[in-house]
């Protein structure tokens, strides 16, 4: 009997340990999971402001493929002009080189267009970052009426009347062609627009020679004048919001101010919000000119002494300014090839 007894109270307290272990771990923080693993890639630098691009994450291809077709289909829009891809030329960094972008019947947009690229590394989508995925995202330019000008019902459709899509919906989703579907297809599509395999995402991952001294010291300028403190991650930005004029009234100076100006104030109503916007990633920067959500800045050097003027409160001397956008130049990686497909 006392045998039995020391063994139940042996049991009771192993028991009792168990269970303050395994609360303890419930409370633990979880580590990340990366929605984009690196399979191949070296750890990156702690100390680095900068991270290594990931590659193309591994999706469903025959979604992936319906998205790239309908990221080039004008039927999105009201009169059949313009396409996603009418903006955001995958063949010329994503963007369309203009401050802003033209939609139907050459309706002018009032935010530059940013590049598509890397857009899924962004933590927010737009310049005043109202959608949170990609998905949200697409909402915007099929309603927007300087944009496709267009609406659900009506996309949906003409895509019914078009056997080849009602084929090709049929075969991956099994509720057919309706939003949810086509915002999952251009969204996986866009999923895959990475771009790796820089020289710079080389240089940080331990070949010191994939970078030219001059660039090498563009990038320590880069850090040391403090542009990474907003242009940071893998997209060089795209990760947080910030005040456009921190050390200076950059809308008063320049005049002529829009409700676009008025940034994250549009989606929030807080004045905290006013002239907020999303970082923009400098990843392709030396692609897609011109640059800012207005588009004023027409090249890389206006653009950073802009920047060094409103948000660092200083001047850059042209020197550094050229070594800056020396290290610009080794950010592109691999772009995929232009999409040709405007039907399935």
């Amino acid at each position: 009997m006392q045998n039995i007894t020391i063994c139940y109270l042996l049991g009771l307290f192993l028991a009792i340990i168990a269970a303050v272990e395994f609360a303890t771990s419930e409370r633990m923080p979880r580590p990340a999971v990366s929605r984009f693993p690196i399979e191949t890639a070296p750890a990156p630098d702690s100390s680095e402001p900068l991270t290594i691009i990931p590659q193309p994450p591994a999706l469903d291809q025959a979604r992936v493929e319906l998205g790239r077709r309908l990221f080039s289909e004008k039927m999105l829009s009201h009169n059949g002009d313009v396409s996603c891809a009418s903006c955001h030329d995958l063949a010329h960094g994503g963007a369309d080189k203009q401050a802003f972008s033209r939609g139907v019947a050459g309706a002018k947009g009032v935010v530059n267009a940013p590049t598509v690229y890397n857009s899924a590394l962004n933590f927010r989508q737009l310049w005043d970052g109202r959608a949170a995925t990609l998905e949200d995202q697409i909402d915007g330019p099929i309603h927007n009426p300087l944009e496709m000008a267009s609406s659900w019902p009506e996309v949906i459709v003409r895509l019914k009347a078009d056997p080849a899509y009602v084929a090709a919906f049929a075969s991956i989703y099994p509720e057919g062609i309706d939003p949810a579907a086509v915002r999952n297809a251009i969204a996986t599509f866009e999923r895959t627009l990475l771009t790796p395999g820089s020289r710079f995402d080389r240089y940080l991952g331990g070949d010191k020679n994939a970078l030219s001294a001059h660039e090498q010291e563009g990038y320590r300028l880069f850090k040391s004048y403090g542009c990474a403190s907003c242009h940071q991650g893998a997209n060089v930005g795209g990760n947080m919001f910030q005040r456009f004029g921190v050390m200076g009234d950059y809308f008063n100076d320049r005049g002529q101010q829009t409700t676009a100006d008025l940034g994250r104030y549009n989606v929030t109503g807080l004045s905290a919000d006013r002239h907020v916007f999303r970082v923009p990633s400098l990843r392709l920067a030396v692609l897609t000119a011109p640059y800012f959500h207005d588009g004023s800045a027409k090249t890389l050097r206006e653009a950073i002494d802009v920047m060094a003027k409103y948000q660092l409160g200083r001047e850059i001397p042209e020197v550094d300014n050229h070594r800056i956008i020396t290290f610009l130049a080794s950010l592109p990686g691999d772009l995929p090839e232009k999409v040709e497909h405007a039907h399935p």
